[in-house]
């Protein structure tokens, strides 16, 4: 619990910060250049203003000093500010700006807002009945707080890619790739379901770097080869199996339809031997799969 807690403390949080447009304070380190450089040369000229002369050089080292205050956004672009190691805020707004040149600005890159996208490439894991299979996955991400991804993690983006690959492995062997018990999600005919709890998982791993995922998503799922034809085989079998049930289940349906039928409209009475025949030889035509010839009986059917 306690180290729990420490955990919770260590955890960096952005604050906002407002900087100042680049295109006020830029007349004003060109007045400061103008004015330092034409005071300097003024004290040159006029020997006894060396006053004058230490005044125009302080103004120009200021007004080198100023330099290093200004910066670029584009949309989608933020900056964090750092004075003497100690975090002052993140700049969002995109523009021209001009911050405190100590701020150590300019030593930290810059961290792009915008969606990006990772491909997790092919892996190979068993699944939750030890199937070997092979899956990949693209996930949609962003850095959604600045700080956390900056301080609390070493590199966000090589974070977010072991993250992902770890979260796709332990998903795929949370799951089945099909066949599974009734009522059970299984990778194969749930993969909405499946991408939903991927993206959950990815969200809650991602959230110590600042990270916000969008959309995760499967890309591939199939058997791994040397299982892959024993299972096609087995996928076929329980195809025609299924197909066979849907046949009998309509024809038997069909027969009873024409026993009934007869019946009610008093076309012909049969005994039970007739009847037996009749639902054999319906069932036959109905279920075969070779097409079936008639014969034409010409006589009565107790002959």
């Amino acid at each position: 619990m306690k180290g729990l807690m420490n955990s919770q403390k260590s955890a960096s949080s952005e604050r906002e910060r407002t900087a100042l447009s680049g295109w006020v304070m830029f007349p004003i380190n060109i007045l400061l250049l103008f004015g330092g450089g034409g005071m300097l040369v003024y004290s040159f000229t006029h020997g006894d203003q060396w006053l004058l002369g230490i005044v125009g050089i302080f103004a120009g080292l200021v007004c080198l000093v100023m330099l290093g205050g200004y910066f670029t956004l584009q949309p989608n672009e933020a900056r964090l500010l750092l004075l003497f190691g100690q975090y002052k805020g993140t700049v969002r707004q995109s523009g021209f700006h001009w911050v405190n040149p100590f701020y150590s600005h300019l030593l930290r890159p810059k961290i792009s807002l915008r969606a990006r996208t990772l491909t997790v490439e092919k892996l190979k894991v068993n699944d939750k009945r030890g199937n070997p299979i092979e899956i990949a996955a693209v996930v949609v991400w962003r850095v959604e707080d600045t700080a956390q991804a900056a301080f609390d993690v070493d590199d966000y983006a090589s974070y977010v890619h072991t993250q992902s690959e770890t979260a796709l492995r332990h998903l795929a062997t949370a799951y089945s790739y099909d066949d599974g018990e009734e009522d059970e999600i299984t990778l194969r005919s749930n993969v909405d379901a499946v991408s939903q709890a991927l993206r959950e998982e990815l969200q809650q791993r991602l959230a110590k770097a600042g990270v916000a995922v969008d959309e995760a998503r499967l890309t591939n799922l199939s058997y791994a080869p040397e299982i892959a034809q024993a299972m096609l085989r087995r996928q076929q079998a329980e195809a025609v199996i299924a197909a066979r049930q849907k046949i009998v289940h309509g024809a038997v349906s069909m027969v009873a339809m024409a026993l009934k039928e007869l019946a009610e409209k008093d076309v012909v009475h049969l005994d039970d031997e007739r009847k037996a025949a009749m639902v054999s030889n319906l069932l036959v035509v109905l279920c075969g799969e070779s097409e079936v010839h008639p014969v034409v009986n010409a006589g009565t059917l107790y002959s």
